[in-house]
């Protein structure tokens, strides 16, 4: 069957906000708090993410007829696992400083519910490219949440923004405080649960 463009963007734009993986899916969220005390961290996790995400799809979507049912997933968790190997020397090739800050966590890509989900229930269904565009829809989804928690933490947290000061100093003479409680992680879940909250609020079915 022809493929269609409607189908090529949904499998694109859905991930985003209406079938987002943290929102919708609660996956990921383990890394949603570790990763997002500063917005740097978030934004390189993202892309990391997103990467593993998108290429694991098109390889294992490409690999699908060919490889036994019985043993998929290991082929699958071969393919993650040297992806994130990939995406880790990448980041300390190019950003040694926050690949060696990120590595643990980049690390446990191959352990996230998102990576193996997508696998599991749209790349094996589904032809390369459009496996390709639900990766990268899945991961940008991540991202996004990733990047909005972080923004919220690192502005009221410290005060900054990719370790800038946006704060005037003004503020702090007048009294203002940063909120300490924004960099512990209970401040991530509340953050995501409002956005949780608001996501049901604005897509209603």
């Amino acid at each position: 069957m022809k493929l269609t463009a409607t189908k090529e963007f949904k499998a694109l734009a859905e991930p985003l906000v209406k079938n987002n993986p943290v929102f919708i899916q609660s996956l990921g969220i383990c890394s949603a708090l570790a990763v997002t005390v500063q917005l740097k961290t978030a934004v390189v996790m993202g892309l990391a993410m997103t990467m593993v995400v998108a290429f694991s799809n098109l390889i294992i979507s490409s690999l699908r007829n060919v490889v036994p049912r019985n043993i998929r997933m290991i082929v699958e968790l071969i393919v993650i696992a040297s992806l994130v190997i990939l995406a880790d020397e990448l980041l300390k090739a190019f950003l040694y400083d926050i690949g060696k800050q990120l590595s643990v966590f980049v690390g446990l890509i191959i352990t996230n519910c998102i990576v193996m989900g997508r696998a599991e229930t749209f790349a094996l269904g589904n032809p390369p490219w459009v496996s390709f565009l639900d990766g990268l829809g899945s991961g940008a989804g991540y991202s996004i949440v990733l990047v909005t928690v972080a923004f919220i933490r690192e502005l009221l947290g410290s005060g900054s923004l990719f370790g800038f000061q946006v704060v005037p100093e003004a503020l702090y003479r007048a009294g203002y405080q940063d909120m300490g409680f924004m960099l512990l992680a209970p401040a991530a879940f509340i953050i995501i649960g409002l956005l949780v909250w608001l996501q049901k609020a604005l897509i209603k079915e």
